[in-house]
């Protein structure tokens, strides 16, 4: 596990992943943003509201609301994004680290994204379930990063794991060894709950859960 934190550390400033990590980082940005203007056009349409102090408090609420939906919505679009970018990322750690091992066989592009897709679905309805947890249960942040541990964890190895055998084998060894990867998917885990780095989240995990596959631990 640490030898694969160094690598993957070491791999996402390289000028093989570089360009992904900037399209990961600018995807990233632009949906929050595109989700804040969509926000902000939404409270200019209740503007003739006739009490001053009803609006300020409804900015004031959904100021709040996009700042934690920054949070509870960052695991879900990286499991989108894993699927677009993994194969890339992927192919790169390979022809780094690997040239001598058989490559992987990549995902078809609409295998990958519906992947994502899916994966971000289950990352949204785990975090549905946590987060009224953290806010009336006051476990707070160490809840958080037990299911970001568990998400990440799940859906990363597996992707990368399928480069090499049928997703279904895949899927069976991730349950095999389902405490161990989610040992491991503590620390993308908690680089996905640190703003703005948690940016760099679906080319760090890509790379940490593939040298974490190919050496074992």
């Amino acid at each position: 596990m640490i030898k694969a934190l160094f690598s993957a550390v070491n791999d996402i400033t390289s000028p093989e992943l570089r360009g992904v990590l900037w399209k990961s980082i600018a995807l990233s940005i632009a949906l929050f943003a595109a989700l804040g203007f969509g926000i902000e056009f939404a409270l200019s349409l209740i503007t003739l509201i006739p009490w001053p102090w009803l609006l300020t408090t409804l900015q004031i609420v959904t100021g709040l609301g996009l700042f934690a939906a920054f949070f509870f919505l960052m695991a879900p679009v990286t499991a989108v994004f894993a699927g677009l970018f993994q194969d890339g990322i992927a192919a790169a750690v390979e022809k780094r680290h690997y040239q001598m091992d058989r490559p992987g066989r990549p995902l078809s592009w609409t295998a990958g994204l519906l992947a994502g897709l899916a994966f971000g679905a289950l990352s949204l309805a785990v975090n549905l379930v946590v987060w009224p947890l953290v806010i009336f249960g006051g476990f707070g942040a160490a809840l958080i990063l037990l299911a970001n541990a568990y998400l990440i964890g799940r859906e990363y190895f597996e992707l990368s794991a399928a480069r090499y055998m049928p997703m279904a084998q895949a899927k069976q060894i991730r349950r095999d060894n389902a405490l161990r990867i989610w040992i491991a998917g503590l620390i993308p885990g908690a680089l996905a709950m640190v703003p703005f780095l948690n940016f760099v989240t679906p080319v760090f995990a890509t790379s940490y859960f593939l040298h974490y596959y190919k050496n074992g631990s």
